[in-house]
């Protein structure tokens, strides 16, 4: 792990940490126990409905479509969400392991990988279209007085910054793939195979056009079931908003997250956004912490068996690989007669 990363983590937990005992520990404590065990239930149960949901998104780019595969993208994305919020990783740790969650439960190597890679786009993509909607409500509900938050105004910049980043991206996909298949048969002939593999992938989906658009509007209810666990944790603590109001709220903090995609788990990053946007809908700062940490608590509850099932997974074929290598080397050790 590079030392930048953990010096983040690390830079965000303590800011996290500070918010919490600034605020009031005790406030918070109080607003997080108000649920109770039935409350953080039902946030486990949309977040289990939230990764059946995404995992939908991905399994959409590779036909033919069945039940099983449809469980080993779930399960894919299940655990690419669980290692991107509790492992200590950046988000495109994540991405690595849920592609090699789908592996080692079938899917070919470069599906895996030009999938993952898709998904990733059209996933930044609908968060682009979440995020403008977001400002344009919040444009109609607070005229003039959220535009003052200087979150709400980088947020409108990064905006205008990540349309043409999200473009270059999705034409990088499909001629640099095709660059890095030229040049491995030039200087790397033993990665040309799987680069060419992947590559032919990528070139499948991209003129599959309509898996790429149901992608994306699945994605675009991704985000939506985002805004809802925001307003249905809100409501649990006994705040009710509007509906327009969680969406405002969380398409600020998509973007804030993005924003500080090399913090593991945006540890920090997501407190304060929610202490800082709270008030803007006349809510106090420390529901704004209550809720973030209800969503931690949700993260850890889910993702914490979810991991261990996948180092299991691991284990398992780690010690198929090592017998299969220990017989094909006892078979060339064998005297020929």
């Amino acid at each position: 792990m590079k030392p930048a990363v953990v010096l983040a983590g690390l830079a965000g937990l303590a800011g996290a940490a500070w918010l919490v005992i600034h605020i009031g520990l005790h406030s918070v404590w109080d607003a997080v126990t108000a649920i109770g065990w039935r409350g953080l239930a039902l946030l486990c149960l949309y977040g289990a409905a939230n990764f059946c949901l995404l995992g939908t998104a991905w399994f959409v780019l590779d036909p033919p479509y069945g039940w099983s595969k449809f469980t080993i993208f779930a399960w894919g994305r299940a655990v690419r969400d669980s290692a991107g919020e509790i492992l200590p990783f950046s988000q495109i740790g994540g991405l690595v392991i849920g592609a090699r969650a789908v592996v080692l439960r079938g899917i070919g190597q470069p599906v895996a990988f030009a999938t993952t890679v898709v998904d990733m786009a059209m996933e930044m993509a609908a968060q682009i279209a979440f995020i403008a909607a977001g400002l344009a409500l919040l444009a109609i509900d607070l005229p003039g007085a959220g535009w003052q938050s200087p979150v709400v105004r980088s947020t409108a910049i990064g905006l205008v910054i990540a349309i043409p980043i999200a473009c270059g991206f999705l034409v990088l996909q499909r001629k640099g793939f095709a660059l890095l298949e030229r040049a491995a048969k030039r200087l790397l002939p033993a990665w040309a195979a799987g680069a060419a593999a992947v590559s032919a992938a990528l070139n499948e989906i991209h003129n599959a056009p309509r898996r790429m658009f149901a992608s994306f509007c699945l994605h675009i209810a991704g985000w939506l079931a985002g805004a809802f666990g925001t307003w249905f944790a809100l409501l649990l603590l006994g705040s009710r908003i509007d509906f327009a109001d969680a969406f405002a709220i969380e398409a600020v903090l998509a973007a804030l997250r993005s924003g500080a995609f090399f913090v593991p788990a945006a540890i920090g990053v997501q407190e304060a956004g929610y202490a800082l946007l709270m008030p803007l809908f006349g809510l106090p700062p420390q529901l704004g912490i209550a809720v973030s940490l209800l969503k931690r608590a949700r993260e850890i509850a889910l993702g914490v068996p979810i991991l261990a099932a996948w180092q299991i997974a691991e284990g398992k074929s780690a010690l198929l690989v090592a017998r299969d290598l220990k017989a094909s080397t006892s078979a060339q050790a064998e005297p020929r007669g």
